[in-house]
């Protein structure tokens, strides 16, 4: 799982293609090398543990660290990473579950699910969202974004008998620009008096997230596949992802529309009822 983690969370920052292509090449870290690495001893301070980590500042391009005098001995460096952010993410994730999940990262999701399913108490689902991505926030350099997408995957892929997990991978979102520019361009965010730039406000009530929620709560997924939950945001969200990403369709995005004009692609499938509203002035 950690080993998925990791790929999952290094196409944060750049696109698919580029962060697949540099995998590919390179590879990328796996918790048996990392473990093996840190069992011959470090020098470090900062590989102690998850707590003593923060701060370790590792720069790849210059070969910089908040420790110089232990640079040469230090295991993190050793994995040839996109980027040294990647290579705190990496080691930063690996501590927090062998020191804060115990090595156990299924176990603590379970653990903090059913902690904070309190069946009586307002917005369930969001408290038990955030029961997870809370505390994996301070992971070095895990956004909220890719976070809700990796453990979506996790959670919707767990057993039938495990259901709280599937119904909170569900209901996570993740708005990225293509799914933000969409809701745009097609009028959706003016429609309901929701014009805001990308960003944290996607999040917030009334934004994009709140007005993909309310369109899942109308449309029974369970007509695309029968083992789907009857309400799906996360599906909804993805199939508007897939409809824009040059890994989907390919079709409503930047490199197909020129963002100071009106969209002119008359064979959209929803041409008639998009209200083509141009980018220009819309920050992105």
């Amino acid at each position: 799982m950690f080993d998925w983690l990791v790929a999952a969370l290094s196409y944060q920052g750049i696109s698919d293609q580029v962060a697949e292509a540099y995998m590919e090449q390179y590879g990328s870290a796996t918790w048996a090398d990392i473990r093996a690495k840190l069992v011959q001893g470090v020098t470090c301070p900062k590989l102690k543990s998850y707590w003593h980590f923060h701060g370790c500042r590792y720069d790849k391009l210059s070969g910089t660290c908040a420790e110089p005098d232990h640079i040469e001995a230090c295991a993190l460096p050793t994995h040839y990473l996109r980027n040294g952010r990647l290579n705190q993410m990496v080691y930063s994730l690996f501590l927090f579950i062998r020191d804060i999940a115990d090595g156990d990262l299924v176990g603590w999701i379970d653990r903090h699910l059913q902690a904070a399913n309190d069946q009586t108490g307002p917005d369930r689902l969001a408290r038990l969202r955030e029961a997870l991505i809370g505390p994996l926030r301070e992971v070095y350099g895990a956004s909220d974004k890719v976070l809700t997408m990796t453990l979506s995957g996790i959670l919707l892929a767990a057993p039938g008998d495990l259901p709280v997990w599937i119904e909170v991978g569900a209901s996570m979102i993740a708005i990225d620009t293509l799914v933000h520019n969409w809701l745009h361009r097609t009028g959706i965010l003016a429609r309901f008096d929701a014009d805001h730039a990308y960003g944290m406000a996607c999040y917030r009530s009334g934004g994009c997230a709140s007005i993909i929620e309310a369109v899942a709560e109308r449309i029974n997924a369970r007509q695309f596949n029968p083992a789907f939950p009857r309400s799906f945001p996360r599906f909804v969200q993805h199939a508007i992802w897939r409809y824009c990403s040059q890994n989907g369709l390919d079709v409503c995005n930047g490199n197909r529309i020129d963002d100071r004009k009106s969209c002119g692609n008359v064979y959209c499938e929803i041409y008639n009822i998009c209200d083509r509203i141009s980018l220009r002035d819309q920050a992105i």
